[in-house]
């Protein structure tokens, strides 16, 4: 039984204090000769009187009730969630780089600038790209980039397009991304091996065509190996071959996507390389581009002349900035220490343990569920629960049950194009033991559907909350305490 904690408002006792101000020394001012009347509080906060002890357990106690990566495996599939090691955060809590100001010059910037300078030539060698910007704050943003890389690559040659070809799994930002830079996103189908449909590709390509995005792997975890026919096709109508770079943890060290025809590529170092992601940020997600679209990229970017590091503002053909600095330094940093560390051989082993954790679980887990696409399988797998819910019980009941054996659920619901799907990701950071408990829960759910029906379908009972009615919370969002309440 998980320990109840009360909201800290039930602790407070009139005159408990939390620490004790020094006895003021200075002539008193009235608070209204400095600010705003109009900005004051007319009536005193409302805020809990507790001790400093009782705010410190407060918030401890709350802390360990999520889950995060350093507590258990964190299966999500499509989000790359792996351990972060301890030596990324060491190095950039230094103060040479965390208390750098983003104006200072360039002269006393050096430190930084060879940071940013090196991760991207380590960035073009892994991919085969011509350039970087590391200025897009997330893989999102970095698809709005790409975008506007393609815009300008036709505007400058008069290409009057405006169809992007996408994916029916392509990930949920991929179409948004389109719409935002003024392109029409136009679905694309699966075959029955979970790949692009090329017949559908052929009847749809026309000169109206500017690009195509898709991830590499897919997002079933499948690589697609008509990728040089695929990019072919866009770019005999002179499309734009943008890959995804959220699953790249199946392809680094690998296969460069400059290789299979793509002219644009992002990254997401807070996926790829191990820099901690989740709860909205933060995140970085690198552009690479081939050499007729790097003179398009975000100014500024970092240049060495003589092994002096500066920012060169002056890109003829630059989209303009996208970001208010110049990119996460923090996260950029964390990734360059996380390659370093492995070196070229250790971030090929970071990709071969990735898919033979994935090839692994889905083996073990194939005798009890099904899994539609079965051929291929890189970093990640997809199940779908549907024979499971035949017997009452959905893809969400199981990942409710998994909560109650200490691990995250995996990603479900998507792909949409598969029923009742579940998406399992368990990144090269776990080790066998690990990966059987996961896959131990996992068929213990599936004997219990059999079993103890209403146990599945009621879970989960360990947590701090029980099932909710999501539909309800999401209509009702109610986050407001109120005093009366109590």
């Amino acid at each position: 039984m998980i320990k109840e904690t009360p909201i800290i408002f039930t602790k407070s006792i009139k005159g408990k204090i939390g620490c004790t101000l020094p006895q003021l020394d200075v002539p008193e001012y009235k608070l209204d000769d400095f600010i705003d009347k109009k900005l004051i509080r007319k009536k005193k906060a409302n805020l809990p009187e507790v001790s400093e002890p009782e705010v410190m357990r407060h918030f401890v106690n709350l802390s360990i009730k999520n889950h995060h990566i350093d507590k258990d495996i964190f299966p999500l599939g499509s989000c790359t969630m792996k351990y972060n090691p301890k030596i990324n955060e060491s190095i950039a809590s230094q103060e040479i780089f965390s208390s750098i100001h983003p104006n200072q010059s360039d002269i006393f910037s050096q430190p930084c600038l060879s940071v940013l300078f090196d991760l991207e030539q380590m960035l073009k060698k892994m991919t085969g790209m011509s350039a970087f910007t590391l200025q897009p704050s997330a893989g999102s943003q970095g698809e709005f980039v790409g975008l506007l890389l393609m815009r300008k690559y036709h505007e400058m040659k008069n290409n009057n397009k405006n169809i992007i070809l996408i994916p029916e799994s392509a990930h949920g930002t991929n179409p948004a991304s389109v719409i935002l830079a003024g392109y029409k996103p136009v679905e694309l189908g699966t075959d029955n091996r979970g790949r692009v449909d090329l017949e559908d590709l052929k009847s749809k390509i026309n000169n109206d065509v500017a690009g195509m995005m898709l991830t590499q792997p897919n997002t079933l975890g499948l690589f697609e190996d008509q990728i040089l026919t695929i990019s072919k096709l866009i770019h005999d109508v002179d499309g734009l071959m943008y890959m995804d770079g959220a699953n790249l943890n199946a392809l680094i060290g690998l296969v460069k996507p400059a290789d299979m025809g793509f002219d644009i590529t992002h990254i997401n170092l807070h996926k790829t390389f191990s820099t901690p992601h989740g709860g909205g940020g933060p995140g970085s997600g690198p552009i690479g581009v081939v050499s007729k679209l790097k003179d398009m990229l975000p100014f500024p970017l970092v240049k060495n002349d003589n092994n002096q590091f500066f920012w060169d503002y002056n890109i003829k053909n630059s989209i303009g900035k996208i970001h208010s600095y110049n990119g996460n330094f923090g996260i950029n940093l964390r990734a360059f220490v996380y390659i370093k560390m492995l070196g070229e051989e250790g971030v090929k082993k970071m990709t071969k343990h990735a898919i033979l954790n994935a090839n692994y679980i889905k083996k073990r887990l194939s005798e009890k569920y099904d899994i539609p696409f079965n051929e291929g399988t890189l970093h990640e797998f997809v199940i779908s629960a549907l024979t499971q819910k035949k017997k009452g019980a959905k893809a969400l009941d199981i990942a409710k049950n998994l909560l109650d054996y200490g691990f995250y659920a995996p990603t479900i619901y998507f792909p949409t194009n598969i029923p009742e799907s579940i998406m399992i990701e368990p990144t090269e950071s776990e080790d066998k033991a690990t990966l059987d408990r996961f896959i131990d829960a996992m068929l213990e759910i599936n004997s219990l559907i059999d079993t103890d029906l209403e146990k599945v379908i009621n879970a989960p009972y360990n947590t701090p909350v029980s099932r909710l009615d999501e539909t309800k919370a999401n209509r009702e969002l109610n986050l407001r305490w109120k005093k009366d309440e109590l």
